[in-house]
C-alpha cells in the first residue's frame, strides 16, 4: 500500500518509486518539459505501445530467418511493416505533431518491490524472440521515431506520464495500443487507438465492454485481478459481478467499508477476507503519471525518417520488398494515395478522433451487421490489381476458394474471394459457366442458338498469375477457414500460400471439445451471424447445382461472405491465443499442419486395384457360403444383413438367452451382444465372420478400387485436423486409419498398398508411445527402469504383478499384464477387464488391486486428474494443449464416470498426438536438409507415419525419420524414458509394418 508516497512491501520496508529506481540501476534525472504550445496548434502526442507492437508482430508471422545467416527476424519484419502503416496513415494537417514509441526495459519494476511475485508466473520470451528485441530498437529509429524507456518502471507508466503531462499542458494524447491496462487513463483530450481493429476507444467503449467507465477501471482490475500479470485480486470475482459491485457502491473504498452488508456469503466473504490484497492489487495495477520522464515531449517531433539509415537497416535485414514498397521513407499522404483509408473531417479536443478511424459509428468489427451488397464482384484485370494493392498494404486478407467438388486434389477451381474489412470483401469468378440447358433447370432453346451473354471474367491463367504475387507475399497473412482445402486447392495450380493462420485451428485450440468449430458454427457463436446457406444458392438434392454453374450476383454474395467471417472470427480469435497463453500451443501443434497434410493428400498413396478386385471377389464368395452356412444353422434362408431378422431367429426362434429390446421393439444384436453368444453358439459367430468381412469389402476394398485415381492409382485420403479433442487426426474419403491389422483379411488389404515402380514404402511407428507417456505423467520408477533398459514392458510389468522372474515369464502371465497396461489407461473396469481375459469379475479386481498396489503412482495421477477435472472442466497435455471435458459436469451419473475416464487418457493420448505433430511438421525440411527431398511422406496413421521413397535411399531415409520422431518432443519436453521408433521398407505397407 502506498502511504505518504511511499510503498511499503511485503516485508514493511518502505521504499519510494525513486529510490527504488536508483536501487535497480541510475536512472536519467528527470527532465522538466518545457511549454508544449507553439506558433501552430498545441501538441498532439501520440505514443505507440511498442512491447506490444512487438509481441503481436511475433505472433501475426510464421517464424522467418535471415537467409545470410539463419538470425530469427520474423518479429522485426512485422514490427516494421505495422511501424510503416502507422506512419504513412498518420500524415496530414489532423495527424501527431508528436510521436513516441515506447518500451519496457525489464522485467524489475517498482512493483516487485511491492510484491514479490508481481509477473512471476509469466513465462520468458520466446528462444527466438529474444535476440529481436535491440533489432525492433534499431528498426524504431531507422524509421525516425523517437525510442524511450525507463528502467524500474513499465512501460504503461511512461506512457501515462507522458499522457498526463500533453492533457495538463492543453494538448492531446493518442495511445496506440488496445491494452486493457491503459483504459484507465481515457478520458477528456486523451484517447486509445486499437491499430489492428483501426477502431477508437474511448469512454463509450470502454464501458461498452466492461460495464464501468475508465475512471473506473484501477477499482475494477483490483477486483478482478491479472492472472498474466500475477495479480492476485478478489478470488472468484469477475469483470460483470466487479462492474455490479462499483455500479452499487461507488467506488472500491466504499465497497470494501460496507462489504459487509453485501447479501450474498461468498461474495461478503471474499471481500472482507481479502480486503488487504485487493487494496494491494490496486497498487499493482495503478498506474504513475509521476514517473521521472528521461526526455521532454518536444524531443518527440513528427519528422520522415533519413533515407540513407532506413535504406541501411532494410537491406540489412534483408527486407528487400519491404524497402521497395518504402521507397525513400516519406509515407504519402491521403491525398496522394489511392488506398489511404477515409479519415474525418478534424482531429480536436478533447473529442479525440485519429484521423484513419473508419466513418461511421465506431462500432466493434465482430458487432457489424453484414451487407451483402456491399460485396464486389471482380470481373477485369484492374479490378483484381486493385484489390490485390489493398490487401497488400493491409498486410492481412481473408482468402477462400470456391471449387465444383469437395476433393481438394480433383476439385476445379471456380473463384477465390478475399476479405480486407467488414463487408470489404469481394468476388473474382474464373471458370464460371452457364447451366447446360440438359442438366435440369437450365434454359432449353431447342432449335435456336443460345443467346445468354457470355460472362465476364478475368482469363484463369492471368488472374492466377497476378494473385500469386498476394499469396505467396511473406509480408502479408493469409488467413483461412479449413485452409488445408485451400493450400491444396492452389497448390494444384503451383501456388503455395504462406504465410496463414487458419481459424478454425484457432478456436480448436481455444476450446477443443466445447464445440464444433465449422465457419457456421464460429459464425454464429462469435458473431451472431448465420451464414448463406449453400444450398440457397446451389439447390439441393437432385436439383443441387456445381458452384460453376451459380449466377455470378449470389455467387459473389457467398463467396465474399466467406471471406469475411473469416476474417472477422480471425480479429477475435487470434488475440485470445496470447490472452490465454495457448500461442506456442497454436504455432508449434497447428499452424504447420495444414500445409503439411495437404502435401500428404495430394501426394496420395499407390494400390494395386487387380489385387483388390482379387480380393473383393474372394470376400464375396467366402460371405456366400457362410450365408449358406447361417441358413443351415438357422433352419431356414434369412437376411444376414438385417438386424431384425437376426434378432427374431436368435431371440424369437432359438431362444438364445440375454436377449433385450432396443426402444423400437426389436431385439439389439450389436457385436457385444454376438460375441456374448459365440461363445456357446455357433451361429453368432459365422454372423459375425460375415459382418467383417462385409465392412471390408464395402469399406475397402471395393471403395479403394472406386476412390483411387484411375491415371495414377493413387488413393488421396483427406484429414480432418479438429476432429478429436485430443489433438489425434481423422481420416476420411476413404478411411484409412482403421484397417484392420491384427487380422489376416485386414493385412491381406494392407498387401494392396505399393510403392511406386523403383520405390519401396517405409513404415515408421512408436513403440508403446502412450505406455511411455504414462510412465513419465506418472512419473512411474519401474515402468520407467523397464523401457531403459530395453525390457519387454509386459513382461516387467507381469514380473512386478505377479512376482514371477523375466526369464521364466510364461505367454498367459503376460498376455494380462498387457491387457492390463493398455486397459489402465482408458479406466479399465474390473467388469472389462473380466470380459477381455475371459475369468471372473473378482479375479480381475484383484488384478487392479495388485496393479495400483505395484505402480501407486499411476493412481497417483488418476486421481489428481479426476480432481483437475471436476474444478476446471479440463485437463491438459505435456505441451500445453488443453482438452475440455464438459462431460464431467453432466447430471447424469454415467456421464460424469465416462467423462473422468477420458480425463484420465486424454492427457496420455493428446501427448502421443502431440509428438507425432511434432515429428509431422518437421519431417519435410528434415528430409529436404538430409538431400532426401524424393522422399515423400504419405500417410499418418495414429502412431504410425507411411513414406514412399526411392529403393536406394531407403536406409538414410529410415535414419533421419526416426531422429526426428524419436527426438520430436524435444526442446519442449525432456522425457525420462526414450522414445522409440520401429520402421521398415518394403514394396507393400503389410511387409513394411
Amino acid at each position: 500500500m502506498a502511504a505518504g508516497g511511499r510503498i511499503v512491501n511485503a516485508s514493511g520496508d518502505a521504499v519510494t518509486h525513486a529510490a527504488y529506481v536508483r536501487r535497480m540501476t541510475d536512472a536519467a534525472p528527470e527532465t522538466q518539459d518545457r511549454p508544449l504550445t507553439q506558433d501552430g496548434p498545441a501538441v498532439r502526442l501520440w505514443m505507440i505501445d511498442a512491447s506490444a507492437y512487438i509481441f503481436r508482430a511475433y505472433h501475426a508471422l510464421p517464424p522467418l530467418t535471415r537467409k545470410s545467416d539463419g538470425l530469427p527476424v520474423g518479429a522485426v519484419q512485422g514490427y516494421c511493416n505495422m511501424l510503416w502503416k502507422l506512419l504513412r496513415d498518420m500524415k496530414g494537417s489532423d495527424g501527431p505533431t508528436h510521436l513516441v514509441a515506447i518500451f519496457d526495459h525489464s522485467e524489475k519494476t517498482f512493483r516487485n518491490a511491492l510484491y514479490d511475485q508481481y509477473k512471476a508466473h509469466r513465462p520468458p520470451p520466446p528462444e527466438d524472440l529474444i535476440p529481436q528485441f535491440p533489432l525492433v530498437r534499431e528498426a524504431t529509429a531507422a524509421f525516425g521515431v523517437h525510442c524511450v524507456e525507463l528502467p524500474g518502471y513499465e512501460a504503461d507508466d511512461l506512457i501515462a506520464t507522458y499522457a498526463c503531462r500533453a492533457r495538463d499542458a492543453g494538448g492531446e494524447a493518442v495511445i496506440v495500443s488496445s491494452d486493457k491496462d491503459l483504459m484507465q487513463l481515457i478520458g477528456p483530450s486523451v484517447v486509445m487507438w486499437d491499430p489492428m481493429k483501426d477502431r477508437r476507444l474511448a469512454e463509450p467503449e470502454v464501458f461498452e465492454k466492461f460495464g464501468v467507465g475508465p475512471e473506473k477501471m484501477i477499482d475494477l482490475q483490483a477486483l478482478i485481478g491479472d492472472s498474466v500479470d500475477n495479480v492476485p485480486g478478489a478470488p472468484g470475482i469477475g469483470p460483470k459481478t466487479a462492474a455490479q459491485l462499483l455500479d452499487e457502491y461507488g467506488d472500491l473504498d466504499t465497497l470494501l467499508e460496507r462489504a459487509g452488508e453485501i447479501k450474498q456469503p461468498k461474495r461478503r466473504e471474499t471481500l472482507v477476507n481479502f480486503a488487504d490484497q485487493i487494496r494491494l492489487s490496486r497498487e499493482l495495477v495503478k498506474l504513475t503519471c509521476d514517473a521521472p520522464a528521461p526526455e521532454p515531449i518536444e524531443d518527440f517531433a513528427v519528422r520522415d525518417p533519413d533515407p540513407e539509415m532506413l535504406g541501411a537497416f532494410l537491406e540489412k535485414m534483408e527486407f528487400r520488398s519491404l524497402r521497395n514498397r518504402v521507397g525513400d521513407g516519406k509515407a504519402p499522404t491521403s491525398e496522394t494515395s489511392a488506398f489511404a483509408p477515409k479519415r474525418p473531417a478534424a482531429f480536436t479536443a478533447p473529442v479525440l478522433t485519429p484521423r484513419y478511424a473508419p466513418s461511421g459509428p465506431t462500432t466493434p468489427v465482430e458487432a457489424q451487421t453484414f451487407d451483402h451488397e456491399a460485396y464486389v464482384c471482380v470481373q477485369t484485370l484492374e479490378e483484381l490489381d486493385a484489390w490485390i494493392a489493398r490487401a497488400t498494404e493491409a498486410g492481412v486478407v481473408g482468402f477462400d476458394t470456391e471449387t465444383d467438388a469437395l476433393s481438394a486434389t480433383h476439385a476445379g477451381l471456380c473463384g477465390v474471394s478475399l476479405a480486407i474489412g467488414p463487408n470489404d470483401a469481394c468476388y473474382v469468378p474464373l471458370t464460371h459457366e452457364w447451366e447446360p440447358a440438359a442438366g435440369g433447370g437450365g434454359l432449353d432453346f431447342g432449335d435456336q442458338p443460345d443467346t445468354r451473354e457470355p460472362l465476364t471474367q478475368i482469363d484463369k491463367a492471368t488472374a492466377l498469375s497476378r494473385l500469386r504475387n498476394l499469396l505467396e507475399n511473406p509480408a502479408v497473412l493469409k488467413v483461412m477457414q479449413n485452409g488445408k482445402y485451400d493450400i491444396a486447392v492452389m497448390a494444384r495450380r503451383g501456388i503455395t500460400v504462406a504465410p496463414y493462420d487458419d481459424t478454425m485451428l484457432i478456436s480448436y485450440v481455444l476450446e477443443g471439445g466445447l464445440h464444433g468449430h465449422g465457419m457456421d458454427e464460429l459464425a454464429r457463436l462469435h458473431l451472431g451471424h448465420e451464414p448463406i446457406p449453400f444450398k440457397t444458392v446451389a439447390g439441393t438434392g437432385k436439383s443441387q447445382k456445381s458452384f460453376k454453374h451459380v449466377e455470378l450476383k449470389p455467387a459473389t454474395s457467398y463467396a465474399a461472405e466467406d471471406a469475411d467471417v473469416t476474417l472477422r472470427l480471425w480479429r477475435i480469435l487470434k488475440s485470445q491465443l496470447a490472452e490465454q497463453g495457448l500461442v506456442t500451443v497454436y504455432e508449434t501443434l497447428e499452424r504447420g499442419m495444414p500445409a503439411t497434410l495437404a502435401g500428404m493428400e495430394r501426394e496420395g498413396v499407390r494400390v494395386d486395384p487387380d489385387r483388390l478386385r482379387r480380393l473383393s471377389s474372394e470376400f464375396g464368395m467366402r460371405m456366400a457360403e457362410l450365408e449358406e452356412k447361417a441358413h443351415a444353422l438357422a433352419g431356414r434362408p434369412f437376411n444376414v444383413g438385417s438386424p431384425r431378422q437376426i434378432g427374431d431367429i436368435l431371440f424369437g426362434e432359438m431362444n438364445l438367452p440375454g436377449g433385450k429390446k432396443t426402444a423400437s421393439g426389436q431385439w439389439g444384436t450389436e457385436a457385444s451382444t454376438l460375441e456374448t453368444l459365440a461363445e456357446s453358439h455357433e451361429l453368432p459367430r459365422v454372423l459375425l465372420d460375415w459382418r467383417q468381412l462385409s465392412k471390408l469389402k464395402g469399406t475397402y476394398t471395393d471403395a479403394l478400387i472406386e476412390a483411387a485415381d484411375p491415371t495414377t492409382d493413387r488413393v488421396h485420403t483427406s484429414y480432418q485436423l479438429a476432429a478429436a479433442t485430443t489433438g489425434r487426426l481423422a481420416s476420411s474419403d476413404p478411411n484409412l486409419q482403421n484397417i484392420p491389422i491384427r487380422t489376416g483379411t485386414g493385412r491381406q488389404i494392407r498387401q494392396a498398398f505399393i510403392a511406386g515402380p523403383g520405390n519401396v514404402l517405409i513404415s515408421a511407428d512408436y513403440s508403446q508411445i502412450e505406455l511411455r507417456l504414462l510412465a513419465h505423467i506418472g512419473d512411474i520408477p519401474e515402468l520407467k527402469r523397464a523401457f531403459k533398459a530395453g525390457q519387454d514392458i509386459h513382461a516387467a510389468t507381469a514380473s512386478e504383478m505377479f512376482n514371477v522372474p523375466l526369464d521364466q515369464m510364461d505367454p498367459e502371465t503376460r498376455r494380462r499384464a498387457k491387457a492390463i497396461n493398455f486397459g489402465i489407461v482408458y479406466g479399465i473396469s474390473a467388469f472389462g477387464l473380466a470380459n477381455q481375459l475371459g475369468i471372473d469379475q473378482g479375479e480381475a479386481g484383484a488384478y487392479i488391486k495388485t496393479y495400483f498396489e505395484r505402480f501407486p503412482g499411476i493412481r497417483s495421477y488418476m486421481d489428481a486428474t479426476k480432481t483437475q477435472v471436476r474444478e476446471t472442466g479440463q485437463v491438459s497435455t505435456l505441451f500445453g494443449r488443453r482438452i475440455h471435458i464438459p462431460a464431467i459436469h453432466s447430471k447424469s451419473a454415467a456421464e460424469r464416470s465416462f467423462g473422468e475416464r477420458a480425463a484420465i487418457n486424454a492427457p496420455i493420448q493428446g501427448a502421443a498426438a502431440d509428438i507425432i505433430r511434432r515429428a509431422m511438421i518437421r519431417m519435410p525440411a528434415a528430409l529436404a536438409d538430409a538431400g532426401l527431398a524424393d522422399v515423400k511422406m504419405l500417410l499418418q496413421v495414429h502412431d504410425e507415419l507411411v513414406f514412399e521413397a526411392p529403393e536406394g535411399l531407403a536406409d538414410q531415409a529410415i535414419a533421419v525419420i526416426k531422429r526426428v520422431m524419436e527426438g520430436a518432443a524435444e526442446p519442449a519436453v525432456a522425457l525420462t524414458v526414450p522414445l522409440v521408433v520401429d520402421a521398415r521398407a518394403a514394396g507393400n505397407w503389410d511387409e513394411a509394418h
